[in-house]
């Protein structure tokens, strides 16, 4: 899941007790960090409950090449270690490149959704403050996209950069093989366990098989 700064550091949030109960339930999950500095933040927060939590850079194990253009193939295999032994790995938005001497910066989002491809996720959860995806003639909120769909809201540059971001990754992400990829406000208590352990949703879902009604 990739969070962001509001659902992190909001009064109310939910976020670090809800990781716990998906830990305890056997999920799994891998959260990116909105910014370098944010992942640390979120591991000591993490770490005050669970002990859990572990700080990863793109670097590690060389677990995200950058290549020209975006992100090469992910080096999975530090991510299962951690995984398997009952770690959360917390992802810093970054890159790996052999060529330069620091790593290189990348746009949360995509990193959210090449690792969820990569680790053959049934589910990525994209938080954003926008609660969902609005359809940019109507501002409704739209309950579910086909990748198709979402990736031509993402080209509408009505729609904040932000969160044309994270409707691309979801839509990428579901194409890649990702089951379902889900936009919400990470504020909204208990969001994670809502997304991922109940066969309820709030924001928008990304799918392969749904069509926008005329």
């Amino acid at each position: 899941m990739r969070v962001d700064e509001a659902s992190v550091r909001a009064d109310a949030s939910t976020l670090f007790d809800d990781l716990a109960v998906l830990t305890d339930a056997a999920v799994r999950p891998i959260v990116v960090a909105p910014e370098p500095s944010a992942a640390r933040a979120i591991v000591r927060a993490i770490n005050r409950s669970l002990n859990a939590a572990v700080s990863l850079s793109g670097s590690d194990a060389a677990m995200l090449p950058h290549a020209p253009g975006g992100i090469g193939r992910v080096n999975t295999g530090i991510l299962s270690t951690l995984l398997d032994a009952g770690y959360i790995p917390v992802i810093e938005p970054t890159g790996f490149s052999v060529f330069a001497p620091g790593d290189a910066s990348l746009i949360a989002d995509e990193v959210a959704g090449a690792l969820a491809v990569a680790t053959e996720a049934v589910r990525a959860i994209f938080f954003h403050a926008a609660g969902g995806v609005a359809d940019p003639q109507t501002d409704a909120l739209i309950a579910e996209l086909t990748p198709s769909e979402a990736l031509a809201i993402a080209g509408d540059e009505r729609v904040a950069s932000d969160l044309r971001d994270a409707i691309r990754a979801a839509a990428l992400g579901v194409r890649g093989g990702v089951a379902a990829a889900q936009i919400v406000d990470g504020r909204i208590p208990h969001a994670a366990i809502v997304e991922l352990i109940t066969a309820q949703h709030v924001g928008t879902q990304v799918t392969g098989s749904v069509t926008l009604a005329a």
